[in-house]
């Protein structure tokens, strides 16, 4: 399935500024930020690192569902569909994901 390129210029405008990098992995691209993977799109779909704590709350939440690769649940993260990822909303996930990598130490 095709990366959605709108869907990443999106999520790259929010997340704009001098630690920011972009990376194609995981059949998609993932953006990270102070060198750790934020989110990501793959697809059409919205990965979002929100951290083991918040996982079971994220899932409450429209359109989400565990982040899956191989068979083997990513502990820290959800996927979010495309249909819920109005503007409103996204800034409400790409916030969540920079708020949790903030805890994160630092990367060199």
């Amino acid at each position: 399935m095709a990366v959605d390129e709108g869907l990443v210029a999106r999520v790259r405008e929010r997340l704009a500024g001098p630690t920011l990098s972009e990376r194609r992995m995981f059949g998609g691209a993932v953006l990270m930020t102070h060198g750790h993977m934020t989110v990501g799109v793959t697809g059409g779909e919205l990965m979002v690192r929100v951290g083991r704590d918040a996982v079971d709350d994220a899932l409450t939440r429209p359109g989400t569902r565990p982040l899956d690769m191989s068979g083997r649940p990513m502990r820290d993260w959800v996927l979010v569909d495309a249909s819920a990822l109005a503007d409103d909303d996204l800034d409400a996930w790409v916030s969540r994901a920079s708020a949790f990598v903030a805890t994160l130490p630092p990367r060199s």
